[in-house]
Formats: structure tokens, sequence, C-alpha cells
């Protein structure tokens, strides 16, 4: 999720552009309800909580390309297109400390060795940095983890301070929650827990604290690591919500 620098766009033409049916994906509509209901959208009264039926809190991020994504059916549909780098991102335009960061996401069939990657993720700089990223894996590493047919890899990431990196499978074709959970340590700094369905995946203390604040990013990017070669399809995901509290 490397160089996270804004490029903002007006949010209304923002939304008429990339609403435009030729610049948003046809997801199958058991993709947008499949398992939804598995953990029920956050009460808006109780944190912050953005459930996507506007965009009014958030600005785009995309880089190497246009912004391809908009609000479907109450979800935010993010793709990339084939044969490109593009790289799809919107964040909030605050910033938060020590909590829990949760997304509700659509992980569908990714392209076979396709170098795509499905990002919920917090960004103060290249350094600080903790991520998820989903996608098809090399095949070294789904060797390594003795990936099936349907398993996608999910990467749990902190870029720096220090660099820490897990890797375990998910089934496609399914709804996720996906929560980072930031505490503090006696001397201030931030613990790191990365939780899929509220089970603990990974954690890792950090050598930073309550002085650095994240964006929360959405994305889907087309990315050198996570495959084998360059998209052969349009990938893409659904965001049905994003909650900080």
């Amino acid at each position: 999720m490397k160089n996270s620098t804004s490029k903002l766009i007006p949010l209304m033409a923002l939304l008429v552009f990339s609403c435009t049916p030729d610049n948003i994906i046809d997801v199958p509509a058991s993709d947008q309800t499949n398992s939804k209901t598995l953990f029920a959208k956050p009460s808006r009264t109780s944190s912050n909580v953005w459930d996507f039926n506007e965009l009014s809190q958030w600005q785009d991020a995309s880089l190497n390309g246009v912004a391809n994504y908009g609000i479907v059916n109450g979800n935010l549909n993010m793709f990339t297109s084939a044969g490109t780098w593009e790289r799809t991102k919107i964040k909030t335009i605050s910033s938060f400390g020590a909590g829990t960061y949760t997304w509700k996401v659509y992980i569908p069939t990714m392209g076979i060795g396709d170098k795509a990657s499905i990002g919920a993720f917090l960004y103060y700089n290249d350094t600080h940095e903790i991520d998820f990223e989903i996608g098809y894996g090399t095949q070294s590493k789904r060797a390594e983890l003795k990936a099936e047919a349907d398993d996608l890899i999910v990467y749990m990431t902190s870029q720096g301070n220090p660099f820490h990196s897990d890797q375990i499978k998910a089934k496609r074709e399914a709804w996720y929650t996906l929560t980072i959970d930031l505490t503090f340590n006696s001397k201030n700094r931030y613990i790191a827990n990365w939780k899929i369905d509220n089970i603990s995946k990974s954690t890792v203390q950090l050598n930073y604290g309550k002085n650095t604040k994240f964006n929360i990013f959405c994305s889907v990017e087309n990315l050198n690591f996570i495959g084998d070669h360059i998209p052969t399809i349009q990938n893409y995901a659904l965001f049905d919500w994003v909650e900080f509290k």
C-alpha cells in the first residue's frame, strides 16, 4: 500500500463519474447479500460508522488511473481494470488513534495469479502503516500455505517500526469482518491485533504510539507482491460498512 498520497477530486464530480454504469462492475446479486447478516451493521449512535450510503467523510486517494468506485445497492464497489497498475483507494478525511477499526468486506473470486489486492488498512506514512491485504497470492506462497483452489491469501502486515507480516488462507466468495485493534502498552506504544470475524490472527508490538494517528483506507490495487502476473481480469471488492470505536 505504498505511496498513499491523496488525489483530491470534488465529491459530486467523483460520484457522478464513478457511478456511471460502464465503470461499475456488474456484481452478482448473491455477492451483495451472501452471509451479510453474520455481523449486523453497527448503530450510528455508538461510534464512528460509515455505512456507504454516501462518501461525504471520505476523499479519493487513487493512483495510476481513474477513481474506479461508487455506491451500488448500499455497498462501496471498488475495482481495478485488467492489464493495468491501477490503485483504487479512498481514505477518511479525519485521522484516528487507539481503538478498534472494523471493515465489513466481500471477498470475491479473484483472477488466478493476478497481482491484485483488496485492502483494509491504516496509514500515516510508508513506515507507519497497518494492513489487511487479500489476493490470490504467488504460487510459491500458495504452496507454502497449502492453499486449495477456492482459497485466497490474507496478509496482515505492519510496514515498519517494526516490519511484521503473517499470512493465512481465507475462502473466496464470502463476507468477512476485518478488525485491527490498537491498544497501548505500559509505555504508551501501540499493540496491533488483527482479527477476522472476531478471531485473533496476528499480533505485534509497535515501536510508536499515541502521537501517530491514521487515516482509514479501503482499496483495490494492482500490486506486484501478491501474484505472479499483471491482472488478466477486472478485480473488485464490496465494502458494506467501516467502523471506528
